[in-house]
C-alpha cells in the first residue's frame, strides 16, 4: 500500500503539490486508480482519482477509518541537536518509524548547534511516516531554551539520560509501560551539572541507557526504542 499525505483532506479532496507529482508523475496513477491517503491526525481515506492533474491531482473519497493507536501511552523525545544536522534527520526518521509523539530540539549550554530547519525535518518526518504506513505525524518543536521547557508543565514521567555523577536507573527499569514519558537527551558534551540540578529539581528522573557511551541521535533513539520495547 501507497500512503499520500494530504492534511486538508478533510475540507479539501485533493493532493498537495508535492503528492500530487508523485502521485501523477512517479507512480502515474490516473483517473478512477486507487490511492489511500492521511491527514497526519489519525485519519486514513481510501480514496480514487478523479482528475490526474500533476499539481492539483483531485480525489474522491470512497472509505475513511481512524488508525488505532499503535502505542498505549504519549512519548516526547527532548534532544539536543549535533551539529551534523543529517545525524538528526537520521533520528527523527527513525524515530517516527519506531513510534514518538512529540520531538522537541534543546538549547542547551553546551549544544552545538543554534538552529534546526523544522521545515525540513517535517518532510523528513512525513516521509518516514507514510513509509511505515502510520496515520499520525509526531509534533516537532523548534530550539527551545532548556531550562524554559523543563519548567512547563507535564503529565507523565520525566527522564533526564546523562553521563554525570550520581544514582542512575536503566531507563528500562525506571519507567512503568502505560505511563506518558518525557525523556531528554544531551548534547555531545552531556548537561551541564546545573542543567542536571534544574531538571532533578523539576520533577525529572535520572537514568541511563547502558555502559556504551552514545552519540547524541544515538542515545535519543535507544530511549524512543526502550520505551516503545517496554509498551509492546
Amino acid at each position: 500500500m501507497t500512503l499520500f499525505y494530504a492534511p486538508d483532506i478533510a475540507v479539501l479532496p485533493e493532493l498537495p503539490e508535492d503528492e500530487s507529482a508523485h502521485a501523477v508523475r512517479v507512480l502515474r496513477l490516473n483517473e478512477e486508480d486507487e490511492l489511500f491517503i492521511t491527514d497526519g491526525k489519525g485519519t486514513i481515506c481510501k480514496a480514487v482519482v478523479s482528475r490526474a492533474h500533476p499539481k492539483h491531482c483531485e480525489v474522491r473519497i470512497l472509505e475513511t477509518h481512524e488508525q488505532p493507536p499503535l502505542w498505549p501511552a504519549y512519548l516526547h523525545i527532548a534532544v539536543s541537536p549535533a551539529k551534523n544536522i543529517d545525524r538528526m534527520e537520521w533520528f527523527v526518521e527513525k524515530a517516527v518509524e519506531i513510534g514518538t509523539d512529540a520531538v522537541t530540539f534543546l538549547q542547551c549550554r553546551f549544544s552545538e548547534r543554534k538552529d534546526i530547519k523544522i521545515p525540513r525535518m517535517e518532510k523528513v518526518a512525513v516521509s518516514a511516516m507514510k513509509q511505515s504506513l502510520k496515520a499520525r505525524l509526531p509534533k516537532l518543536s523548534g530550539m527551545t531554551d532548556f531550562r524554559t521547557f523543563i519548567a512547563q508543565p507535564f503529565d507523565g514521567r520525566k527522564f533526564i539520560a546523562h553521563c554525570g555523577e550520581g544514582e542512575r536507573k536503566l531507563l528500562k527499569h525506571a519507567y512503568q509501560p502505560n505511563q506518558p514519558a518525557l525523556i531528554l537527551i544531551g548534547p555531545e558534551g552531556d548537561f551541564s551539572p546545573e542543567e542536571v540540578a534544574f531538571a532533578l529539581q523539576n520533577g525529572c528522573e535520572p537514568v541511563s541507557l547502558g555502559n556504551s557511551r552514545l552519540r547524541t541521535e544515538t542515545a535519543a533513539l535507544a530511549a524512543c526504542h526502550t520505551i516503545q520495547l517496554l509498551n509492546q
